[in-house]
């Protein structure tokens, strides 16, 4: 691959959308309305007209509610789905519409940690075979002696005991499982990883170890992170940056720090509000109202209309678009775009 450019992004996502049909076979779509036969496909819009830009170095967090679409983005990153429409840029080179062989190079760079560490382990393999199957994939020509040198360092660096090597994935507690998950994604020394919630599966007293390791990594060997979490507190703690999804659809994108002190978007004001403070000087925990709409009928204005309290006409018809702000944040809302939002 090319050398990119100092100012491309490490990865760009660019107007993504992605859908899942519902009705499959043509029986599926046939309805019955009004007393006449008619013919509807119906789709969840889980990714809707999404654009990062991720910059090298960086831990770009992707957060929101359940079903806004995180784990989907990650999934599209990673290649595991194809987008709808959309485009994905790696060091400025398109990736989307490369067919498996071709993204095989791309594959040592890219490695993902999955959300739950007791169903992304092979059960029928020990800890050394699992670890040492992506180095003999990626590195055909390193010797025996080689790939076990490499998979024992690595198991070191993340403080997993290399004794245990011969031993099952069943034989270990979650965090235990979590850090030989994180230890074979570094095996092929990657640059990006994309980790969909690493630590949702794991005691709250495991939590702050495997995200504290995940730093680690990244000072040590350079690496940029995809974050996917619902856990604001686990942002504020190790994001650069943040993106914000609702129902699919960007919000807000702000640097982290930025963020928590001057959340603009009203749906990222509700979620900061919901985090626990131990001070009394935050406002009080703001409750949504209205009605959730669904990503299989899309809002045709703002998907955040119906739940919220700035909402006009406006918003119920025209969707927002991203719009910077004077302190570097990006927001998609009428309200803020018009002065209508307190800043």
């Amino acid at each position: 691959m090319k050398d990119a450019p100092a100012t491309t992004p490490l990865l760009e996502i660019r107007n993504l959308s992605k859908q899942f049909d519902l009705d499959k076979s043509f029986l599926e779509t046939i309805k019955f309305k009004g007393g006449k036969i008619t013919r509807e496909k119906r789709s969840v819009h889980a990714v809707n007209n999404v654009s990062i830009a991720s910059q090298r170095g960086e831990a770009l967090c992707v957060v929101g509610e359940s079903g806004c679409g995180k784990s989907t983005v990650a999934r599209l990153v990673a290649g595991l789905l194809t987008p709808t429409t959309g485009e994905i840029h790696y060091e400025g080179e398109r990736i989307d519409n490369r067919s498996r062989h071709e993204m095989m190079p791309l594959r040592k760079k890219m490695q993902m940690i999955f959300q739950n560490p007791y169903a992304s382990l092979n059960p029928r393999m020990t800890i050394k075979q699992a670890l040492e199957e992506p180095v003999k994939f990626h590195n055909p020509s390193m010797s025996g002696s080689e790939v076990t040198d490499r998979v024992f360092e690595v198991m070191k660096s993340v403080g997993v005991d290399p004794s245990w090597a011969a031993r099952y994935p069943h034989e270990f507690s979650g965090g235990q499982r979590q850090r030989i998950a994180i230890a074979r994604a570094l095996t092929v020394d990657p640059e990006y990883v994309i980790a969909d919630e690493p630590i949702s599966a794991l005691d709250v007293s495991i939590q702050a170890q495997v995200l504290n390791l995940m730093l680690e990594a990244k000072e040590e060997r350079g690496l940029t992170y995809l974050f996917i979490t619902h856990d604001l507190s686990v942002v504020q703690h190790f994001g650069t940056r943040v993106v914000v999804l609702y129902l699919g659809t960007v919000c807000e994108v702000a640097e982290t720090a930025t963020l928590f002190e001057n959340p603009k978007h009203p749906y990222t004001k509700a979620l900061l509000s919901a985090v626990p403070q131990l001070s009394d000087d935050k406002p009080d925990h703001i409750r949504l109202k209205g009605e959730i709409p669904t990503p299989i009928n899309m809002p045709k204005g703002c998907p955040f209309a119906s739940r919220c309290s700035y909402s006009d006409a406006r918003c119920g018809q025209e969707q927002p678009q991203p719009v910077h702000q004077p302190d570097g944040s990006i927001v998609a809302c009428h309200a803020v775009e018009e002065g209508r939002l307190d800043q």
